[in-house]
């Protein structure tokens, strides 16, 4: 009994004094429970001996937290995520996955780690936590009628407190999580005045009453109607909706026209080149009067002309139709017929791409788009350099695809 007296009259002068235990955990004889800080890890738990905290290895493991019960191995970049800073007893790795990404490891003893996109908040919902380094974006619902949130943006923003409408305002529509309240004036009302027994209504206050006009703004329609100002403003706005209808119809026959004008052209021009490429051979039977059709020539001599048209085709790949870009675009996408060679990555090395450039190129969703429309917008980015370097990966299908067949030529 005298030891339990000692001890209690001993927590009560630390407590008196501000000395109060940080773990409030003791031991079986009373001492205070030591705290395991971050970059350590608890050994032995408190019990009849005080916690025994062992350090994390630098470089290898680290703990964030006091009172670790272990300490996470440390996390390995992935491919094309450049190291920012280096693990350290209380830190992880960081690494550069862009500002729309995270590093997302599979558990904590597991160095595998990828750069995931950050989940995106949508409607009623608020950014509780934004996207960081190592963690995702965290989401909470806007309570109703309290706040709210009408942007789906990838970096999005909290709940907005709902607008409260003033004394002089309705509210013609609650608040709710995905939309705010929306109030109006309560003034805003047609002033009407009050009707005499002859039909003729009482002037405005503080005027001196005069028999109203056609065109005065304080008669209604119907009184504009009768006095004969209501048929000549009906006329004119017939008048101006059948002018911009009449222009919007001979702005839609031009652009057709110019569309038309446009292709003829084109067709004339793909003709003439294909009249100049053709073999003497067949200048020769064009001449004479015979028909040639130069799909049997280009049959019979397909890798020479292909050839040599890619090399000559100084037409820039900007310039082509988005259907025929979409079709090699999906070919580079696919792979060649060995699968995983002659893809969009062997042709980013072919046209002089660094391998980094590459592989942030493969963060996208549509890789083979993204490097197309970046070398398209290079000087000198034309078909037949485009043809060059997937004739030097192997993909000769992609440059049929990309060049198109011939047209038949037929000269009298």
């Amino acid at each position: 009994m005298p030891l339990l007296w000692v001890w209690a009259l001993l927590l009560f002068s630390k407590v008196a004094v501000g000395d109060i235990c940080a773990s409030q955990r003791y031991t079986d004889a009373g001492e205070c429970c030591k705290v395991c800080p971050p970059g350590t890890r608890v050994a032995v738990e408190c019990g009849k001996d005080n916690t025994q905290c062992v350090p994390c290895e630098q470089g290898v493991t680290f703990s964030s937290e006091e009172d670790s019960p272990h300490c996470v191995t440390c996390a390995r970049c992935p491919r094309g995520a450049p190291r920012i800073e280096t693990c350290t007893v209380t830190a992880d790795t960081v690494c550069d996955c862009g500002p729309t990404a995270y590093l997302w490891r599979e558990g904590d003893n597991y160095t595998i780690a990828l750069c995931a996109g950050c989940s995106r908040c949508s409607r009623g919902q608020g950014v509780a936590q934004k996207c960081s380094k190592h963690e995702d974006t965290v989401c909470e619902e806007c309570p109703a009628g309290i706040a709210f949130n009408e942007e789906t943006k990838l970096h999005g923003k909290a709940c907005t407190p709902c607008t409260q409408c003033q004394p002089n305002e309705v509210e013609i529509r609650a608040c709710e999580p995905s939309a705010d309240a929306i109030c109006m004036d309560k003034q805003l009302h047609i002033n009407t005045r009050p009707v005499f027994a002859d039909g003729t209504r009482a002037p405005p206050a503080g005027t001196s009453p005069q028999p109203p006009q056609a065109g005065d703004p304080r008669l209604t329609p119907r009184e504009e109607e009768e006095r004969g100002g209501g048929g000549s403003n009906i006329l004119v706005y017939v008048s101006v909706l059948a002018a911009v209808v009449l222009g919007l119809l001979l702005y839609v026959a031009y652009k057709c026209w110019r569309s038309c004008q446009q292709k003829q052209a084109l067709g004339k021009a793909r003709a003439a080149a294909e009249l100049n490429n053709a073999p003497e051979g067949e200048k020769l039977h064009s001449d004479s009067g015979v028909f040639l059709d130069s799909h049997s020539l280009q049959d019979t001599q397909p890798s020479k002309g292909s050839k040599r048209d890619s090399k000559q085709d100084g037409r820039l790949y900007v310039n082509l139709p988005p259907q025929r870009k979409e079709e090699v675009e999906r070919a580079l996408a696919e792979s060649g017929p060995a699968r995983g060679a002659g893809g969009w990555r062997a042709l980013a090395e072919a046209l002089g791409y660094e391998r980094e450039r590459a592989d942030v190129f493969g963060r996208g969703e549509d890789p083979a788009r993204t490097l197309l429309s970046d070398w398209a917008q290079q000087e000198g980015a034309t078909l037949g350099l485009l043809c060059s370097a997937l004739a030097r990966i192997e993909r000769p299908d992609v440059v049929a695809t990309l060049t198109g067949p011939a047209q038949g030529v037929s000269v009298v």
